[in-house]
């Protein structure tokens, strides 16, 4: 049995991607920020070392420093000469029979390549005896092991993680040349949406999307402009596409893409700028709009809260970062033994909710969160992954592969 849904002309999934991909530009305007302000933003210039990291040898151990020889035993006393803290080295000469207190963090002091722990040595009134001689260089941090002077830390195109930034602190810079956020505005359509502390009257319920996606996009350091809900009117709609046409880079919309009596965010769309598909071969989020508008990219989603929330998960969000200069992502996957059947009918690609866990054994096996409908977030919120199945794919028998996809940072704490 096919999917009744699954009508002739459905755009295949990876086929709708490769195109929003080959339409969408990134944007090209530079800004210079601290880098305590550059988390998650995309490098727009190559970064070059200008230093070593570590700058010197210095101690990972706190002991004492010497040089190692062939002749050194544990019958052998070394006298202790000075001391090298982090901050305070010891510049003097250090001979054959002496060595230097040092801690952790400390540089070593030119003539000595070894440290011995403090815990394998008996110290008393300045005589030092190694109970067990480490191997010549052990306990030492090489200048440059981390960070070679000269070499590239960034390439352009890279986003900014936490240790990226303490990576470039290390070597120095305060700040960095990054793409300038993408502006990105977000309505919501639909007579019946209430905001949430407001009276429902009989008919009403509670918008969800605008929330949903913009949690999603404050996660992709972009400036979000929230239209708030428009109603079902053209002309309120056709004012809205317009202003947001001019303030923003990416327009997102939930709801009226569909073929319903008041769904006007297509025919609006198609108005006002040019739809380069529309309807995909996946489920839930069929009624994808994607096109352009004079100054920005547009992507209508589906009103069901879970086909807006996929949509921008597995499509829109391709489109995002292509714009803000960053590769494309690449999620995991695996396989994973499915506990319990599952409903699937030939025609579509589908994203079902679930949770993926590992037995006491080792086995990787997955569950559906229940209920797939479309409109049900809770099958997200109670999920951790997507099973994927191919658009031919039927019905799936408990014990049967298949295809995990685990929620990345975007969908996930």
């Amino acid at each position: 049995m096919s999917d009744s849904c699954a009508v002739p002309g459905l755009l295949e999934f990876e086929q709708a991607k490769n195109m929003l991909l080959d339409i969408v530009k990134p944007v090209i305007e530079i800004e210079d920020i601290a880098i305590e302000q550059a988390a998650s933003r995309v490098m727009a210039k190559p970064v070059l070392a200008n230093m070593a990291v570590p700058p010197h040898n210095n101690s990972a151990m706190d002991g004492y420093a010497f040089a190692w020889h062939k002749d050194l035993n544990s019958a052998v006393e070394l006298d202790v000469i000075g001391r090298s803290f982090a901050g305070e080295p010891f510049n003097g000469d250090v001979g054959f029979g002496q060595c230097v207190r040092i801690m952790t963090g400390g540089k070593m002091p030119a003539d000595c390549d070894t440290v011995v722990m403090q815990e394998h040595t008996q110290h008393d009134n300045g005589k030092l005896r190694i109970d067990t001689l480490p191997a010549k260089g052990r306990n030492v941090r090489l200048a440059g092991e981390d960070i070679a002077h000269g070499s590239q830390i960034f390439d352009s195109g890279h986003c900014l993680g936490p240790a990226d930034i303490g990576l470039l602190a290390s070597i120095g810079v305060a700040s960095v040349s990054v793409y300038r956020p993408l502006k990105v505005a977000l309505i919501a359509t639909g007579d019946e949406l209430k905001t949430p502390g407001s009276e429902l009257k009989d008919g009403d319920i509670y918008e969800t999307n605008r929330f949903v996606l913009k949690a999603m996009l404050n996660k992709l350091a972009v400036e979000v402009i929230d239209f708030g809900i428009v109603p079902d009117d053209k002309d309120a709609l056709r004012q809205a596409f317009l202003q947001a046409d001019q303030m923003a880079d990416i327009v997102i919309s939930s709801g009226g893409v569909s073929v319903g009596e008041a769904d006007y965010t297509k025919d609006i769309l198609e108005e006002l700028g040019q739809i380069d598909f529309w309807k995909i071969a996946m489920k839930p989020g069929k009624p994808l709009a994607f096109g352009r508008l004079s100054d920005s990219v547009f992507f209508g989603l589906p009103g069901n809260p879970v086909s807006a929330t996929i949509t921008l998960y597995q499509l829109a969000l391709a489109g995002i970062e292509k714009m803000q200069g960053k590769p494309q992502r690449q999620r995991a996957k695996f396989l994973a033994t499915c506990l319990h059947d599952l409903k699937k009918s030939p025609g579509r690609m589908e994203f079902q909710r679930a949770v993926w866990m590992v037995n006491d054994d080792g086995s990787i096996v997955v569950d559906s969160t229940g209920s797939q409908g479309s409109g049900i977030l809770s099958s997200i919120s109670n999920a951790n992954c997507f099973i994927i199945l191919s658009r031919q794919q039927g019905r799936v028998c408990a014990g049967e592969k298949v295809w995990v996809e685990p929620f990345d940072s975007l969908l996930s704490c």
